[in-house]
């Protein structure tokens, strides 16, 4: 039984980082490296914190985790100090903690009974109770391979290897099936690896759970595009069913914007992509904010992480452009009120480090310095409407127009969908017009054998959305190849979070 007044003896305490000087002089996770029992110690205050409420919204999957991750039951084991069997119940909903402790925006704090009041003193800090079960299973042993003790003999490609993919591999190799991953890239882990900068999750957590993934059967092969270097005809003759995890990856650009054809103006994950290979050691980054004026056109999270790495490359200055108004520091009850995903000012890590935001503002046009190469920016004050259809229309406030240097421009202003390739044409899939791939209710695509899960089926979304996609999505496949399946299913292919209409 939790401590219902738990919240009342104790603050709500989030880890301690490092020093700025020291974080942006490396690229190790911002997060400071503190003795186990004194970090033990803390997380067991923090999880004390649970009252184990009658209804539990943090693992509501419409409102909190779609995981279902059970939340109450790993916070008492933790108060207890039964950190073993803490990791089972997590690891029951959960294949990857350690990544969704580290990357999730914790949508089970926003659900958090204790967020409704401010005067409550904040929602539980459920992510890093999740981050320290993790970490503290990894260190004692307990995660264990779990290789399966049947083989079905049936065969099952899956194509991407972000969280969606990996969590769809392990379910279904764990089932008994043949599993091989394809990934294009030259090292596994998508977006994990290539999208998310060292300093917020270093790879090394990503590779002991590749390295499990390995012991317990899947397979992975790297370098290999399918439907071009393996045509989609033997992908089909060698496979009885197919995922395609394949993320949705295709930038969002603004080819109107006058300068946008300049050197020096990039999308988002020509950045990042490169700088994290220079983390993997692959020799200098293409792109270095290193001694530039840097503009960062975006408010969320990528932008954020090109915040952070400008940081570390050694950037002049650097402005984050918005195109809302500042949001309220506190969740605005008329228009989010809980148990939805509050609209606040969200501020992270990469925030505290330098530079400076603009809220409310536009790119009017980015300007040449007469060799091609870009020099400033122009801004406009907007207001953001939408039409009589629901468009979104960005409409400027004023003629006056604000110029500020720029020698790196960044857009990182979403993602527009899947990418177009030829693996889609040759199994006759087309992308819906919100650029992703559509599914039945059992998560199969107009193609038979062939399932979607992740981004590529709901869009740009989170980390914990795109696991429990790939773990339902293994539900559905194992179901289609044996006629049932005892693997869990957290979400159905047309779930979506709670919001205010």
């Amino acid at each position: 039984m939790a401590d219902p007044n738990g919240f009342l003896k104790h603050t709500r305490a989030d880890g301690a980082k490092r020093p700025v000087d020291d974080r942006l002089g490396d690229w190790a996770e911002v997060y400071a490296a503190i003795e186990q029992p004194q970090r033990d110690d803390q997380v067991r205050t923090q999880a004390a914190r649970c009252m184990d409420c009658g209804i539990p919204f943090c693992h509501s999957g419409s409102a909190g985790c779609p995981l279902g991750n059970l939340i109450p039951e790993w916070n008492d084991l933790v108060r207890r100090g039964d950190w073993e069997q803490a990791s089972e119940r997590l690891h029951a909903t959960n294949n990857f903690p350690e990544f969704t402790g580290r990357l999730c925006p914790a949508p089970c704090e926003a659900a958090c009974v204790l967020s409704i009041s401010h005067d409550a003193g904040g929602a539980v800090a459920i992510k890093r109770v999740e981050q320290a079960i993790a970490d503290v299973a990894w260190e004692s042993g307990t995660v264990q391979t779990l290789p399966s003790g049947i083989s079905t003999g049936k065969k099952v490609a899956v194509v991407g290897s972000g969280p969606a993919g990996l969590a769809a591999a392990q379910q279904l190799t764990r089932a008994g099936h043949e599993v091989t991953v394809f990934e294009r890239d030259d090292r596994l882990g998508g977006l994990l690896r290539y999208g998310i900068p060292e300093f917020k999750m270093e790879k090394k957590v990503l590779d002991r759970r590749l390295a499990q993934l390995r012991a317990e059967g899947t397979r992975f092969i790297t370098n290999c595009e399918v439907g071009v270097d393996l045509p989609v005809e033997k992908l089909r003759e060698e496979f009885d069913a197919v995922v395609l995890a394949v993320g949705a990856l295709r930038g969002r650009d603004t080819p109107e914007t006058p300068g946008r054809q300049l050197r020096g103006v990039h999308l988002a994950m020509e950045h990042l992509v490169p700088a994290n290979k220079f983390c993997e050691g692959d020799g200098p980054t293409t792109i270095d904010a290193a001694g530039k004026n840097v503009v960062i056109i975006g408010g969320g999270d990528t932008g954020a992480d090109c915040l952070g790495t400008a940081h570390r490359q050694g950037a002049i200055a650097v402005r984050q452009l918005d195109q809302y108004p500042q949001p309220p520091t506190v969740r605005d009850d008329d228009r989010s009120p809980w148990p939805t995903w509050p609209w606040v000012l969200r501020s992270y890590a990469a925030h505290e480090e330098g530079g400076e935001r603009l809220y409310a503002v536009a790119v009017e046009s980015f300007v040449d310095d007469g060799t091609g190469q870009v020099r400033a920016v122009r801004l406009r004050k907007v207001r953001v409407e939408r039409d009589a259809s629901g468009r979104r229309q960005v409409v400027p406030q004023s003629e006056e127009v604000e110029e500020i240097p720029c020698d790196l421009a960044l857009l990182a202003i979403g993602f527009e969908g899947v990418e177009h390739m030829r693996l889609l044409d040759d199994l006759g899939l087309a992308l819906s017009p919100r650029g992703t791939l559509s599914c039945g209710t059992d998560w199969q695509t107009s193609s038979p054998g062939v399932f979607v899960c992740g981004d590529a089926h709901r869009g740009a979304s989170l980390v914990v959305w795109a696991i429990a996609e790939g773990r339902s999505v293994a539900s559905a496949v194992d179901t289609y190849l044996t006629g049932a399946s005892d693997l869990p299913s957290p979400v159905h292919p047309t779930a979506i979070p709670l919001s205010v209409v």
